[in-house]
Parts: C-alpha cells; structure tokens; sequence
C-alpha cells in the first residue's frame, strides 16, 4: 500500500542486503555503475528510469512481487520532485554581525513551519523582500537569518547571487536551471523536460520540499517573479536595493541605516574595545560621519583594524573634510561609492539628473514642488522621477517628503561636480531658492494683519489655501528657506530679505521656539540699514528685539536693540513702530524685575498705539498692563483689566486680526488663571488654563508653557497626582516646546517622584 511506501533509496539497499551482494556485486551483475547505486541509496539522485530499475531487479533475481514492489517505489519517487536533503550553499558568514535584533527576530517568526492544524487550505511559501539603500548590509541580514534559521529547512538552503546589478543579468530561465542544478536534479531529467519544463519541474520540486532560497541583488521584479514558487512550505529572501512594488502576496522589510548604538557597537567591533574605549567619542564621530551606513562603518573599521597605529581620532579627522570623505572610505577593493556608482549608472538621464541636483538642496530632506525647481519639471512630473529614486534604493521617504541619505548626498555632489557646469548648478540653485523665499513671503503673510490668503493672482505650486497649510510648510522647509534666506543676504539682496522677514513677524508667535528668529530679524535689521529706510529699520530693530528677550533671554541686548528701534522710528515720524519700541523696552524691563520702568513703558505704549491707530497693537499693550499687575502681585486689578480687555476684543471684532486675537486671549487665560492663584481661587485657575488648552490650536510652545503653569498650580493646590499628568504633558510637547519650562517640568517630575503617592483625585 501506498502507506508502506518506502524510498527508493532505502528499499534498494535493503534487497541488495537481502541478496548477499555488495555495491560492486550489483553493479556486476546489473550493469549500473558503482556510483550511481550509491547515489540512489543515499537519495543523491532522483529515483531512475524504469529500465535502469529493470536493470538492477535483473542484477538482485527479483520475483515479480518484489520487481513491482521496486518499480512503485521509482515512481513515487519521481511523482513529487526530487530530495536535496542536506543541500547547503551559503558563503561563509560574518562573524562580527550587529544590530539588526528587530529583523533577524521577524526573519526568524516567518521561518517558522507552519502549524499542523489537520485539513486546511494548501500551504503558501513565505517570501520575503529586504530592501534598501547601497551599503545598508541586505546580503549580510539575510546570510545571517540563513544561518539562524537553517535548521527550520530541512531540505536545502540555497544562496542564488541574481547579479542584478551586472549589465548583462542571467534571466530567469538561467536562474531556474542553476537551482534545479544545485538541488540535485539529474541531468537526464532535466533534458527529459526540455528547458520549457524547467519552471514546472522547479515548482513541482519546491511544493514537496521545505527549502530555503536567498535571492541575492535581484534586478527586478521580472527577474524574480518567475523564482517564487507558488505552493508549498519553502521561504525565499529576495534581497534587491529596489523596493521591487510590483511583486505581489510578499513580506517586506525595508532597511536603512544603523541606529547610533548599534553603528557604534560595529565599529567597537572591529577596531577591538582597548582602542574603541580609549576614545568612545571619536568612535562615535566616525560613525557618525560613516553616517551609520554599515558598509561605510566596515570599510572604515576595516581600515583602522589594519592600521593598528593609527588611532580612531585620526581617521574622524581624516572623514570631517565632506569632499574628500567618499575617497577615505575605501578599505583594500572596497569603495563606499562604488556601491552607489552601480545605481547611479542604472538611472534614467532625467532620474540622474534630479539625483545629482538634490546634493544642492540645503536640507536632509525635500518636497516634490521644492525638487522641481531644481529641474524645472512639473511637480507631477517630479514626484514620478522621487518615486524612481526611492524604489532604486536612492532615496528615503519620511512621510511625503524626500530624504537623500548622507552619504549618497556627498556621491550625488560629486557627480554633479563631474557632471554639470558651475553654471548650470548655480541656476538650478538660485531657481530653487527664488521659489523658496517667494512661497515664505506668501505663507506667512497669512498670519499678517494686513495680507491673510495669497493673492487671486498667485500661481504656487504648493497649496497655501490655509494659514494651518501655510504653517506646516515653513515648519518642513524651514531649514531649506533659511539657507535660501541667508543666501540672499550674503548676495546683498537687501529688499528680499526685508519683505521675507517682515512676512514672517507674526508667524513667529506660532513657531517661538524654532531657534532662528533672532539670526532672522538681526539679519533683516543690517539689510534695513543698507536700505536707507528708517521706517523699515526701525520695524526689524523693534522684530528683533523681540526676539533677543522673548528668545535669548538677553534683555539687556533686547534693551540697546529697542532703544536704536525708538531713535529710527522717531526719525521716520511712525507712531505705531515707536510704540512698538516702547512695548519691547517693557517687557525687558519686567523680565529683569524693573517694574516701574516696565509700566511707564507699557503705557507710553498704549497712548502711541492709540494715536498710530493700531489695534493689534493697542491689545497688545493691555494684554501687557494686565500681565504687569499681576506680577506686581494686583490680582484683583488685572482681572477686572483683563475683563475690560476681553470686552475690547468682542467689540473689536474683525478689526483685530483672527489670529492675533485669538493668540492674546489664549495668553490672557494664563495670566488670569496665575492672578486667581495669587487669589487662592485654584478652581477658577485651572478653568482658565483648561480653555487656553482647548483654544491652543497648533502651538507647541505655547502649549508647553501652559502644561508647566497648569502643573504649577495644581502643585499649590495640593493637588500632586494632577500635577504629575500635567508636567509630563509638557515634557511630551515635544521639540518646538520652550526648552526652560520642559526643563523645569522634568525637576518638577524627579521632585514628585521622591514624594509619596498622595491619592488625590480632584479634577
């Protein structure tokens, strides 16, 4: 019965010893060679033809039960495919492998056999996609998860080098025939088949067996759709620096660079710990310049390891020069940029061309409508050509936006350099920047009083219908118009960078915390002198004077710097920028604890602004009385102030810009919750802090300076567990939070966790 069914292999054997011969005997007597009976008893070959079994029944003086007993079991041999038991090709591995715990642990669940759960439907193979930049380590994460895993494939494990990046890749017809080789397949069966059987005869073998095949540096989809078998319990790695999309019903696992410790930990590695421990920060610094690419971190390694003199300092310094860093890390045949030259030669003209232009892009990282200027191609157009560049490995996407590895941005410069004039790149550049400040201008004059929406006329490439749109724009390209910024001062574009600076006066409110609003408006005030414009050098003395005190903290500075605002303003004859002058004068009085000068300020403030006719201005000033009172300890003055000026901003209406009166109430909570404290009115405090929360839109500074207040009072009302969810709010703000309150709010935390538990459960 079919269920006694024993190998081919065994069976021979066992009627060979049944007979008293030994190999050579029957191989006498039947014809066959001594070689090929071995191989058949060991399952080293696929059962044979039926006149080859008829040969060796013949050679043993079988009876008719026992000949047909051996002509089934050749059969049932040859019905599922063929045995490689113990077929294993994989080149030695890399003994110092690190990192990648989070992968190796993935590989590791999908090799997994699948649960024997009785009936169900027919098994899949587990197929999975590693893929990633040059130098990300593919090859060696799917060696090493091999090696881990080989014992869940008892069939064979494979390693089939695709040469994807050869100009002449093996097809897959040459692919199949090389893995029907290796698993042992004879060659009288594969030229039984013909070469049009070869992929029947692939996946009929594969769908019996629990093999492991690692497809290493595939080309293409086309390239690896016909190598994955479609039934059975096999898995296969396809390693490829394509994402290869068009692959169907597959696990993915996309790669990029180390995280800091794991960079630094190869690197230790391969240096050796008494070098790598007598200077941690310049192993750091080379990772770090290596730009955590493993490829970088093993060549660099590798250098140092036969260089035993050299100390790791050396080599950081030797990386730090960004146009020769490409050339230091080269270690005996390796090249980092050898890597990246075989994709780069495999780009389209128009891809290469987008590729070489984002090493001018200032920032890590780029939109669509940003890269298009480089090229002058349609937005759409330049989205395709990102596309391309990611799914060659090439570029890294963070959410929608374009990210060119550190490394690959130094190999895109210099092919750029080799490449394309000075000329070309410098237009490119100045297109790119031009577009930059232009689109600045228009969206953050949705936050100035006097403009809001872009013009009807505007043409952009980038959708500005919202001052919420328009603020995450200057956030994500805040770093690429800042170098755009500074490039116009630097060309003396004294105009441009007055308009882009003004533009953004009262964006900054929004993004306090950013870090350049002083370089901004410094830089705009010196442009403003070189104009000859006193109105408009008053206005950026007084914008960046804001900034030093409200910023920096330098109050005296901010105090010479309103001073020199109030002299130009007066020689313009402007009352409004002499006000302002006034404004910023005290509110670094107050912050240096000269209230008395601070008051005279604010009110000298007040009258000016009334007579300039400025209503933003003018809340501002009594936002700053009602501030001043309550720091003079006057709570019960500054509510009933800050109640008129509640009153002033209902009656004011659309006079007052939205968004400025919606900032100054949302201020105007915080100080009357601080005057209800003074009051022992904790109730009425936190009320107003919870509706300056719910108003507090999309302002992370803001935000946090009202979670450290909210923490602060709810600590005087006795209230310590509240206090704990509120400063840990604040500490989660995140980045743009104002870094003096995340810290106070974390004092404030390490504190409360020396406290006992108090139990409170007040609102």
């Amino acid at each position: 019965m079919a269920g006694d069914m024993v190998p081919f292999g065994a069976l021979l054997r066992e009627l060979r010893l049944a007979a008293s011969l030994t190999i050579e005997g029957l191989a006498e007597t039947s014809g066959v060679s001594v070689r090929g009976i071995g191989d058949l008893e060991r399952g080293r070959r696929a059962a044979p033809q039926q006149r080859t079994v008829a040969a060796l029944a013949d050679g043993l003086g079988l009876g008719e039960a026992e000949r047909e007993r051996l002509l089934a079991a050749a059969r049932s041999g040859r019905t599922p495919g063929y045995s490689p038991t113990g077929v294993r090709s994989f080149p030695r591995g890399i003994d110092d492998f690190t990192g990648r715990e989070k992968e190796i642990s993935q590989l590791a669940d999908l090799a997994r056999p699948p649960a024997d759960d009785g009936p169900q439907a027919p098994a899949r193979p587990t197929v999975v996609v590693i893929s990633g930049p040059p130098g990300a380590g593919k090859t060696t994460l799917a060696l090493q998860a091999a090696q881990e895993v080989a014992q869940e494939f008892p069939h064979g494990q494979l390693l089939v080098d695709l040469r994807g990046m050869d100009e002449d890749p093996p097809g897959p017809a040459e692919l199949v025939l090389g893995v029907l080789k290796a698993l042992q397949v004879a060659d009288r069966d594969l030229v039984r088949v013909g070469p049009a059987g070869h992929t029947e005869l692939y996946r009929q073998l594969l769908a019996d067996r629990r093999c492991l095949l690692v497809f290493d540096n595939a080309r293409d989809e086309a390239q690896v759709r016909p190598l994955l078998p479609s039934t059975g319990t096999s898995m296969v790695v396809v390693t490829s620096r394509r994402m290869l999309t068009g692959l169907d019903s597959v696990r993915r696992l996309p790669l990029g660079e180390l995280d800091p410790e794991e960079a630094t930990a190869l690197l230790s590695g391969l240096v050796g710990a008494d070098r790598a421990e007598a200077d941690p920060a310049a192993v750091a610094k080379v990772a770090e310049r290596c730009a955590h690419l493993p490829l970088a971190l093993r060549v660099a390694g590798n250098w140092l390891a036969t260089r035993s003199g050299r100390s790791v300092r050396h080599l950081a310094d030797r990386l730090a020069h960004e146009d020769r860093r490409l050339n230091v890390l080269a270690a005996g045949d390796v090249h980092v940029s050898a890597a990246f030259e075989l994709s780069y030669q495999q780009l389209t003209p128009t891809a290469a061309r987008l590729f070489r232009r984002l090493a001018l892009m200032p920032g890590s990282d780029t939109s669509p409508a940003a890269a298009a200027q480089l090229v002058g191609q349609d937005v759409f157009d330049t989205e395709d050509t990102l596309e391309l560049l990611v799914e060659t490995g090439l570029l890294g996407t963070d959410g929608p936006r374009y990210r060119l590895h550190d490394l690959l941005r130094l190999y895109a410069r210099t092919r750029l350099t080799s490449e394309e004039s000075t000329a070309d790149a410098d237009a490119a550049r100045a297109a790119m920047y031009g577009w930059l400040l232009e689109t600045a201008t228009v969206a953050g004059r949705w936050y100035e009083p006097d403009y809001g929406a872009p013009p009807a006329d505007w043409r952009g490439t980038v959708d500005l219908s919202s001052a919420d749109l328009a603020r995450a724009w200057l956030q994500a390209e805040g770093t690429n118009w800042l170098a755009a910024y500074r490039a116009a001062a630097a060309a003396g574009d004294h105009a441009t960078v007055v308009e882009v600076a003004e533009a953004l006066h009262w964006f900054s409110d929004q993004w306090t915390f950013w870090g350049h609003w002083p370089e901004i408006f410094d830089t705009a005030a010196r442009c403003a002198q070189a104009l000859g414009d006193p109105l408009i050098e008053a206005t950026q003395l007084n914008y960046h004077a804001w900034a030093l005190t409200v910023i920096e903290g330098r109050h005296h500075d901010s105090l010479r710097r309103s001073a020199q605002a109030l002299a130009a303003a007066e020689r313009a004859g402007d009352f409004n920028q002499q006000a302002w002058a006034h404004e910023y004068r005290s509110v670094a009085y107050r912050h240096l604890g000269d209230y008395d000068r601070s008051l005279e300020g604010i009110l000298r403030a007040a009258e000016l602004f009334e007579a300039g006719g400025d209503l933003n201005g003018s809340l501002q000033a009594r936002f700053g009385v009602g501030i001043l009172l309550v720091e003079t300890d006057r709570p019960t003055e500054s509510l009933a102030f800050l109640a008129e000026t509640f009153a002033f901003i209902e009656e004011a209406q659309d006079r007052i810009a939205p968004h400025i009166a919606h900032f100054c109430t949302i201020q105007m909570h915080s100080v009357s919750a601080k005057a209800h404290s003074l009051l022992g009115d904790w109730d009425a405090a936190v009320g107003h802090l919870h509706t300056a929360l719910d108003l507090d839109r999309d302002n992370p500074g803001m935000t946090s300076r009202i979670f450290n207040q909210l923490g602060h009072i709810l600590l005087g009302a006795g209230r310590a567990e509240r206090a704990r969810e509120a400063f840990l709010s604040c500490v989660a703000v995140g980045p743009e939070a104002d870094p003096s309150k995340v810290a106070d709010a974390r004092e404030q935390l390490a504190l409360l966790d020396a406290m006992p538990p108090s139990g409170d459960s007040s609102p």
